[in-house]
């Protein structure tokens, strides 16, 4: 999967895409917040490496985790509780860049813009918006997206074993993919909490 392919509602660097209530100051202090260091940034680019020929199969047991819980597949779900293809099908290729995204992207104005984009397209704000459908869920519970930081982590470690790097050098990728992953929730938690308590 590469950037260069027209994904459908990814608009990262985006004219369209929110700013960010935050600035990079502040985005320097959250990183301190959860530990992020040079070193981390190695790992993460390293583990992109890694990662860029698997995302299919990363995707595959991401979805089939969402499909097993009823109060998370409920989010792809028209007003009769169908499935609404095309919107799993969108969301599943921003989801695929958004892995690469996670190890590629320098944490600029840019990035930190499209995270608030992101928390934005899970909140009430603009959930259903990106492709038009007609979802009957309106927002996707904060508690959730916070909850979803232990799958999204647990499961990406044998991921990174599977080139025959040394389990030090996983180790290191592991953790610099947790605190990468911790940092973007934190962001994007953002749209909903009331204002004066972010």
């Amino acid at each position: 999967m590469s950037a260069t392919v027209a994904i459908p509602g990814y608009t990262y660097g985006a004219l369209s895409v929110a700013k960010s209530p935050l600035g990079l100051s502040e985005l320097r202090e959250l990183e301190q917040a959860v530990l992020w260091s040079e070193e981390d940034e190695k790992y993460l680019r390293l583990a992109g490496e890694v990662l860029s020929d698997q995302v299919e199969q990363i995707l595959d047991l991401w979805y089939g985790f969402v499909a097993a819980h009823p109060f998370l597949v409920r989010h792809f779900l028209d007003a009769n509780g169908q499935p609404i293809a095309e919107y799993l099908n969108r969301v599943r290729k921003r989801f695929g860049q958004w892995i690469l995204d996670t190890c590629r992207r320098p944490h600029d104005q840019a990035w930190l813009d499209y995270q608030y984009e992101i928390g934005l397209r899970h909140h009430r704000t603009k959930k259903n918006q990106t492709d038009g459908v007609a979802a009957a869920s309106q927002n996707v519970p904060l508690r959730f997206l916070i909850a979803l930081i232990v799958p999204i982590t647990v499961t990406i470690r044998d991921f990174l074993r599977k080139k025959g790097h040394s389990e030090h050098e996983v180790d290191k990728m592991y953790h610099a993919w947790f605190k990468a992953v911790t940092l973007q929730v934190a962001l994007w938690c953002q749209p909903y909490v009331r204002e004066g308590d972010y």
